[in-house]
């Protein structure tokens, strides 16, 4: 019997949380301004999976350098297996939000994240 890939649902983070929104993980680096902790109702914050300070900066949510930051940011994440599959992991016991702050909601962090994530367990 085949798994059924579930594909990540992305949420700004300061839009409303909801109940379907199942695992909240914020993947910033960098805690969202303006945003208390408790307001932001997350299960998990995992700090060390967001692209590194170097190519965020880098990146600078310009559009034109969207396919080269991906390549560089999945480069990234082939260099931490473990923390890769702990986000596979709990996409497979349910629905997951990857949370961001970024004002461009097709061009960030948990875009790419969540396509990465569904190529890597196509391949498990």
């Amino acid at each position: 019997m085949e798994t059924r890939i579930r594909k990540p649902r992305l949420k700004r983070i300061y839009h409303q949380p909801d109940a379907s929104d199942g695992c909240r993980v914020l993947v910033d680096r960098v805690w969202p301004r303006g945003l208390s902790k408790q307001a932001a109702e997350i299960d998990l914050w995992l700090k060390e999976i967001a692209p590194s300070t170097g190519l965020r900066k880098w990146f600078d949510h310009a559009p034109r350098r969207w396919d080269a930051f991906r390549r560089r940011y999945f480069e990234e994440l082939d260099a931490m297996p473990e923390t890769v599959t702990v986000l596979c992991d709990r996409l497979r016991n349910g629905e997951v939000t990857l949370l961001y702050g970024a004002r461009d909601e097709q061009h960030n962090n948990a875009v790419a994240l969540g396509e990465y994530l569904q190529k890597a367990m196509r391949k498990d």
